[in-house]
């Protein structure tokens, strides 16, 4: 650590004298941020962006190499494409280089291996500066310099480069050559895919006292770790599963966090996907994290239910005891529909909040939900019940026939407590998953056939009580 920060103190000073030099190497036409005119983004759900950056650029006529600088770190050059907007007619590409290989204190030391640089010492007392020529022999692990007399490693002063190599750049920049029908200001646009832009879409709902209703706010999520900024951008967001191939992509780790003015931002369909577009401009700056609303929905009917979950393998073995003070599972649900809602709900997840007896509001679960269209159910766990318990235990079990397990009947019979102390009633949704060909023989109440496979009670346990549910299911395999 002590190292790097003695390199870059040395070479800083360079750095900055020879700015002018390395902004703009060899190519005569430049852009830069100043020139754009609007800039656009969308974002997918998947680490990728569109970006379509429109700049007023001068440019000659016939042949013209054109460095647009400014563009991400991370983006994905095959991708790009410049279009004249002022005069389409006649106006090719021939060739385009994307450099991403940035001016830093190591990367300027690395492209003088075998080349010599000034070596500048300040005599402690007098302050007089000495001046000695080496050549730099090796940076890998340490930096190695040759002298006239002898080699030395480590840093022994100050160094001094003559310039900064045109490979280096201060900035990524795409170089183009191109060929243009007429001279003058020309509208170009730059459209490219890049990584390092995400989204994704946060909740917060708080519950009502009586837990059956809820107040929704939907944000967006954005991070910005491209590589560049992108000022007043036009933002759009993409949800859904775009099917791409994969490349390994570099990801920096910077972040800070900003949350944006409250803004609704209007949905529409895409292709098989869903569109979502903010409705003012906004600026990600790099290394950025920032919020913009999605929607809101006040008093949303709410269904809480109490769920224990059973298994399936105990219906074909003698078991006994199945499990004491068992967990019941606390869920709630609601519909995607009504004032606010209807309409799709891009994946991501919901935290929950209550207030206590102060008004204070207390996180009490939260739940990932996947993309949800309009008029779905929302379903979410919230935890398990501390007050709602159930005893589970197998009370009877027969082998009526077969030779093995893959032809035989079993009958067994069951017994589930569950006991509530909690000041008010409350009812249960037992679910137990039946396998094979079931038939149910006796019941204590009731049953609905979920499903092929599947078993459900409800069962009304009342205040400080407990309530008993038995059964005696025949299963063929």
């Amino acid at each position: 650590m002590m190292k790097k920060e003695l390199l870059n103190t040395m070479i800083a000073g360079l750095i900055a004298a020879s700015h002018v030099s390395w902004a703009a190497p060899r190519e005569a036409l430049v852009t830069t941020a100043a020139d754009q005119q609007s800039v656009a983004v969308t974002i997918y759900n998947d680490n990728l962006a569109l970006i379509k950056d429109a700049r007023r650029v001068a440019v000659a006529r016939d042949m013209n190499q054109l460095t647009w600088r400014d563009v991400s770190a991370q983006m994905r050059p095959e991708t790009a494409q410049l279009r004249n907007l002022t005069n389409p007619a006649g106006f090719r590409l021939q060739e385009q280089t994307f450099d991403f290989n940035l001016l830093t204190p190591e990367s300027l030391l690395e492209q003088y291996v075998g080349q010599q640089v000034s070596v500048i010492r300040t005599h402690p007392t007098t302050g007089v500066d000495t001046r000695e020529t080496a050549t730099v022999l090796s940076t890998h692990g340490g930096i190695v310099l040759k002298f006239a007399d002898r080699i030395e490693t480590g840093v022994p002063g100050r160094l001094a480069f003559a310039g900064v190599p045109d490979t280096l750049r201060d900035t990524p920049s795409l170089v183009i050559s191109l060929v243009n029908p007429t001279a003058g200001s020309q509208n170009l646009e730059l459209s490219y895919l890049t990584g390092g832009l995400s989204w994704r879409a946060d909740y917060v709902a708080e519950l009502n006292a009586r837990d059956d209703q809820l107040d929704l706010n939907g944000w967006v999520t954005l991070t910005n770790q491209s590589g560049a900024a992108y000022p007043n951008a036009r933002l759009q967001l993409v949800a859904g599963d775009v099917n791409r191939v994969h490349d390994a992509q570099p990801m920096l780790r910077e972040t800070m966090a900003k949350v944006a003015d409250a803004a609704e931002m209007q949905q529409e369909s895409l292709f098989e996907y869903h569109l979502y577009t903010l409705q003012r401009p906004t600026t990600l700056a790099q290394n950025q994290t920032k919020q913009v609303a999605l929607m809101t929905a006040s008093r949303v009917p709410v269904k809480k239910e109490f769920l224990l979950q059973g298994a399936n393998y105990y219906y074909s073995g003698q078991h006994g005891e199945l499990g004491q003070k068992i967990k019941v599972g606390v869920f709630v649900e609601f519909d995607n529909k009504g004032e606010g809602l209807g309409v799709p709900l891009p994946r991501g997840v919901i935290r929950l909040y209550k207030q206590d007896s102060q008004g204070n509001a207390q996180f009490v679960g939260e739940d990932r939900i996947e993309h949800t269209p309009k008029n779905e159910t929302v379903r979410l766990k919230l935890g398990d019940a501390f007050d709602v318990t159930a005893d589970r235990k197998q009370t009877d079990f027969k082998k009526l026939a077969g030779t093995s397990r893959y032809n035989a009947v079993f009958e067994s019979a069951y017994e589930i407590v569950l006991k509530n102390a909690k000041p008010e009633a409350v009812t249960v949704m037992v679910r137990e998953p039946m396998p094979g060909d079931w038939e149910m023989v006796s019941e204590s109440q009731p049953h609905t056939k979920a499903a092929s496979g599947m078993a459900e009670w409800s069962v009304s346990v009342p205040a400080g009580g407990q309530a008993t549910l038995g059964y005696r299911v025949r299963v063929k395999y």
